[in-house]
């Protein structure tokens, strides 16, 4: 590691910073007891926040993986990890990221090789703390989260902290330059990056030791048991009408998506709010459009079967969480929530993975990089309002499942990459 690390500028930046996370402790406490009032699990095991651990695990690797996109892309390499004889610690901050573990990992979890932990604080002395009870041999911060305390904590110890299935999206990087974030990013050790347009990027913002190593979630395992349940349900679920997914609709897209539904009446809809929290708010919105809806919860047992017939419905509400193949699996194409908001679109892989063609909208930044590749390869169409997305479900243009195997086998093999590079570098 490099002993120019932090600059002057940076450092002074950094002590505002910790300055400014102590004033912000009370009202950080009630943010989580806010948040805990709807999902309890952001007020639990609040020590860890602290660094303080009932169970330790030490000489693990270290993935942090803030939220539940990070932990899907973390899946496939924590998985080569453990096959390789490797422990693994996760650290996360929202519950979405921390279920998506513990349900994934379950078994790992309890025999002692997998532990899954909420992040710290950042605290100089909840990060001593934390690196005292686990000694990572080094860490993957999965995609670009940037958290100063964690980043200058790992060099104080001399853990070699990579940024993993990193990208530098086009607005954050042009926002970012010459400015405190970009100079961070010089504090990592190295990255593993999806994409040449993100080695130049991360590089101009001072990143060494940068390695191309493509998309993780290429090779995420696809669970065999959804695939199936959707397969028996499909057919009576849909009544021989096309079908289509809504996968992680955000807040402020319902009313485009609800009037499209509306709009082709012929069809059949999956629709899956990205938040936990919003699926009663969903569940009001779209009985309030006067559409006959099901959701998943009340409609289906613990291993996805009927309780009852199949309904004559136009709309199965998807109000629970780690089931999205099976959610894809009863479509014919998806479409993804998040694009016809600023803040981004969410992930393209999983629906083509199960070669299903993907309608996405206008704001694809946050996954430049499949999309960009999706649309040119013909299996992702990109729409630039609501009336063009009414358009396309109401007619939609021919994709074939031979130009989805040709995009997924082209861009697949990225945990393998990983794997080498990590080996090489530590």
């Amino acid at each position: 590691m490099v002993d120019d690390f932090p600059p002057l500028k940076l450092r002074i930046a950094l002590w505002l910073y910790s300055l400014l996370w102590w004033v912000m402790l009370p009202v950080i406490l009630l943010y989580l007891w806010h948040r805990g009032r709807k999902d309890p699990l952001y007020a639990q095991h609040m020590n860890e926040r602290f660094g303080r651990y009932d169970r330790p695990l030490n000489g693990a690797v270290w993935v942090h993986a803030v939220s539940l996109g990070e932990m899907r892309s973390a899946t496939p390499l924590i998985r080569a990890l453990l096959d390789k004889g490797e422990k693994v610690v996760t650290t996360h901050f929202t519950p979405a990221g921390r279920r998506e573990a513990e349900r994934e990992f379950a078994t790992e979890m309890a025999n002692g090789s997998v532990r899954t932990i909420w992040v710290p604080f950042e605290y100089g002395f909840a990060y001593r703390r934390f690196f005292r009870a686990f000694a990572p041999k080094y860490g993957l911060v999965m995609e670009i989260e940037i958290w100063p305390r964690m980043i200058t904590a790992a060099r104080k110890v001399d853990v070699p902290l990579f940024m993993c299935n990193a990208q530098y999206p086009e607005k954050s990087y042009e926002k970012d330059k010459g400015g405190v974030r970009a100079a961070l990013i010089a504090g990592f050790a190295g990255g593993f990056v999806k994409s040449d347009i993100q080695r130049a990027r991360f590089a101009d913002a001072g990143l060494r030791d940068i390695h191309v190593t493509g998309e993780l979630r290429f090779d995420q395992p696809i669970p065999q048991a959804q695939i199936d349940a959707a397969v028996a349900l499909r057919e009576g679920l849909s009544r021989g009408r096309p079908t289509y997914t809504l996968t992680s609709v955000v807040e402020g897209e319902d009313a485009i998506y609800i009037d499209m539904i509306r709009k082709n009446p012929d069809a059949f809809f999956v629709y899956v709010p990205r938040a936990p929290e919003r699926f009663d708010e969903v569940a009001r919105l779209l009985q309030d459009a006067d559409l006959t809806v099901a959701r998943r919860s009340a409609l289906l047992n613990d291993h996805l079967l009927l309780e009852q017939g199949p309904p004559d419905i136009n709309v199965l509400l998807g109000d629970s969480m780690g089931e999205m193949y099976f959610y894809l699996a009863l479509c014919d194409r998806a479409i993804v929530g998040g694009g016809f908001r600023e803040s981004g679109a969410h992930n393209v892989i999983e629906p083509l993975a199960l070669k299903k063609p993907v309608i996405v909208g206008p704001h694809i930044w946050t996954i430049e990089y499949p999309a960009t590749e999706a649309i040119a390869a013909g299996v992702c169409t990109q729409v630039q309002d609501a009336a063009a997305l009414s358009r396309v479900v109401a007619q939609p243009p021919t994709v074939t499942d031979a130009q989805i195997t040709a995009f997924y086998k082209v861009h697949a093999g990225a945990v393998q990459q990983t794997l080498e590079v990590i080996e090489k570098l530590t």
